[in-house]
């Protein structure tokens, strides 16, 4: 009888371990990123997430958010980790369960890194411009195309503003949106909101109704040069397929499927990361085309202090020239991505060249960046 009841005392000890080590919810919200029906993860006061997953054949489960964790099992299906503070925005995450990688049913998917994978989203206190209000919102719409320069059926998302289908004589000026490496069509509205950014910067008459237009460009893989071949070669040839199809395939179909203001004083293009090295090399090379540039993280891959004068066939050895050509010229970048962007803002600014110079903040190279970037640089557009 003194052992069985020894044996009780010792499993009521061990599930009140257990209890105790579960995740204390208090004060702690579900993110927005979360699969419905899902309450973990979690954020907690400090932006530091918390997990809590069902496991129980699992020998070894982490959580990889940048940094590999190590997550704690509590009793025979349950394991839980709580990281340590993230910056608020948006991360992608994955789960290492036996050393294998998976995507956490619990969150939304999203494309990132070169695959579909997990998110969260820690929110920014004060700040709801990318959030769902109580405003007129615009649609973003699939769009199937056929790609003459690709050989290929191909597909971009459509950004149409409210109003659009009901004031059909009414014609919009157009942004050509572009994401980062390792990114698709789906990641300005999926992960950078820019639907919400667009509806509520529209509903303020901050910014003008526009059509936003959000291709691959042909970067949904990351750049991995091939053993023995030129690395500078591969690197200038990496999504550069896009200028091509862009202006042969992407603006035509765009001008006669939308009510498009099709000329260069109504049309804009952005990019982040890679996205706005594509940018700089399409739009500086067509300003014939284009009249609003925007690069988000990204730009020239060219020394500002030497090369200024020459690159993009000289575009900026006339400052007269190219402040009369293009309206807004946006340069933005997260504080705590270092200073590149800031050197070539300083270049411009010594050459005569207007532009806007923008710093996010406390974020790094993320998509809250990206957004911030895009709520500053709408406003500026088709004025």
């Amino acid at each position: 009888m003194k052992k069985i009841i020894q044996a009780i005392t010792l499993l009521l000890s061990i599930g009140t371990t257990c209890l105790a080590q579960m995740p204390d919810t208090a004060g702690t919200i579900r993110p927005f990123s979360n699969t419905p029906g899902y309450d973990f993860p979690r954020i907690d006061k400090e932006n530091r997430a918390v997990f809590l997953l069902k496991a129980p054949n699992a020998q070894n489960l982490q959580v990889d958010l940048g940094k590999r964790y190590d997550m704690i099992k509590l009793n025979d299906s349950m394991w839980t980790v709580t990281t340590q503070a993230l910056m608020p925005g948006f991360h992608y995450y994955f789960l290492f369960i036996d050393g294998v990688r998976v995507a956490d049913p619990a969150s939304e998917s999203y494309f990132g890194t070169g695959k579909w994978t997990s998110g969260i989203e820690v929110p920014t206190p004060g700040e709801d411009f990318y959030m769902p209000k109580l405003v007129p919102h615009g649609e973003v719409r699939g769009v199937y195309y056929y790609s003459n320069t690709m050989n290929e059926t191909r597909r971009c998302f459509v950004y149409t503003p409210p109003g659009y289908d009901t004031d059909t004589k009414k014609r919009y000026p157009v942004l050509y949106l572009q994401h980062g490496m390792a990114e698709d069509e789906t990641g300005w509205s999926n992960q950078g909101h820019m639907n919400y950014i667009l509806d509520n910067l529209i509903s303020e008459k901050r910014a003008k109704p526009m059509i936003v237009v959000m291709e691959s460009g042909n970067i949904e893989v990351a750049f991995r040069p091939k053993p023995g071949e030129d690395v500078a070669l591969a690197r200038s040839q990496y999504g550069s397929s896009f200028t091509p199809m862009l202006l042969n395939d992407v603006i035509p179909m765009i001008d006669s499927k939308f009510r498009t203001i099709s000329n260069r004083e109504n049309r804009a293009m952005a990019g982040l990361s890679w996205g706005g090295f594509q940018t700089f090399n399409i739009t500086l090379n067509n300003l014939d085309k284009y009249a609003y540039i925007g690069g988000f993280s990204g730009a020239g891959m060219f020394n500002a202090q030497t090369e200024l004068k020459t690159v993009y066939n000289g575009v900026f050895s006339d400052s007269a020239t190219f402040n009369k050509k293009v309206r807004a010229f946006f340069l933005g970048i997260g504080t705590a991505e270092g200073q590149r962007m800031k050197g070539l803002s300083d270049a411009l600014k010594a050459a005569g060249i207007k532009h806007v110079y923008y710093e996010s903040p406390g974020t790094a190279h993320e998509w809250h960046t990206w957004r911030r970037c895009l709520y500053q640089f709408a406003p500026l557009l088709f004025k």
